[in-house]
């Protein structure tokens, strides 16, 4: 292995992810794959983040510090430093399992016409225990291409794709702000082919330091400029501080808690059916924030048939 050559570089941005971040890094060590660097964006942590990164001797470990400008433009500084022909996204709170790299590096090595590789994931909770395992909604190519624009077809910590792909259509846009991977494939699926593996590559963490929430519990205003871009295809300067400031009045521990524990409990609901513990985490959500009708939606929700959860989620999936 050429340690200034590597064959993938994985590019993990990482802000006050003191928590998880050594986890995350262990992971991605012990991958079967060996000839990769990682390539970690500190976006100005003020926690340990940086000394966890610096506590590991694996001279495959590369980092490079910014300050706090936000996911974005962490990925976009990560592009500019990549020494790999492929990326391998991943978050500093997630795990990756051991084959991940072999698998995505084999697959896009031997089908050379697909850009974009994502995967299934099991999705587990802020402790590490498995809640359900998600499949993406489009696998092949041509069912990616036909998803609605509001359908964002990756997990972004799975995914697996060509740096020069990326790099030519601009990289991330930073005004889309908390969604800039789905703003980014909108505008790139309509040249490239993608698919999704079936198989989970990956452990997506929720929880609730997560700068992402629950789409539902995104005021509508933000929704709304949300989905218009996605639409357009484009996103101006205003729109995208206007997203700031509004995820910015959301950004408490208080609603991220809620957020987190509302969304707990519809999964335990609808993608594996545990109705006691789905009632645990709604009433941990009914506590934080005890006027939300929809909480005591799903905790009344709980009390019926699986049958029935999933014939409601099928036929309006927004109910639950």
């Amino acid at each position: 292995m050429d340690l200034n050559n590597p064959r993938v570089t994985i590019l993990m941005p990482a802000y006050n992810a003191a928590k998880y971040i050594g986890e995350a890094i262990v992971s991605v060590l012990e991958q079967t794959f060996t000839d990769f660097e990682l390539l970690i964006i500190n976006d100005g942590s003020t926690d340990r983040t940086a000394d966890i990164i610096r506590s590991f001797s694996d001279p495959r470990i590369v980092l490079v510090s910014q300050d706090n400008k936000g996911v974005a433009a962490a990925l976009n500084l990560g592009l500019t430093y990549a020494r790999a022909p492929y990326i391998a996204r991943f978050d500093a709170d997630d795990v990756c399992y051991p084959n991940r790299i072999k698998i995505q590096y084999d697959f896009i090595t031997s089908y050379p016409q697909y850009s974009i590789i994502g995967s299934a994931a099991d999705y587990v909770d802020a402790e590490g225990h498995f809640i359900f395992t998600h499949h993406p909604e489009g696998h092949l190519n041509e069912e990616i291409q036909q998803l609605k624009l509001s359908t964002c077809p990756f997990i972004h910590s799975s995914v697996f794709y060509k740096k020069d792909t990326i790099v030519k259509t601009g990289g991330y846009n930073e005004h889309a702000y908390t969604y800039e991977d789905h703003f980014l494939w909108v505008n790139i699926l309509k040249n490239e082919k993608a698919c999704n593996l079936s198989q989970a590559l990956i452990k997506v963490r929720l929880n609730p330091e997560s700068i992402t929430i629950d789409e539902k519990w995104h005021t509508r205003k933000f929704r709304s400029i949300k989905y218009s871009t996605l639409k357009k295809r484009s996103i101006t300067a205003s729109e995208g501080k206007e997203l700031f400031t509004i995820s910015t009045t959301q950004n408490s521990s208080k609603i991220k808690e809620g957020a987190y524990y509302a969304l707990c409990g519809k999964k335990f609901l609808v993608n594996n059916y545990q109705p006691e513990k789905a009632r645990l985490n709604v009433v941990r959500a009914i506590s934080l924030h005890p006027f939300r009708l929809e909480n005591y939606l799903l905790y009344t929700a709980s009390y019926l048939p699986e049958k029935l959860i999933n014939w409601l989620h099928k036929f309006n999936p927004d109910s639950l």
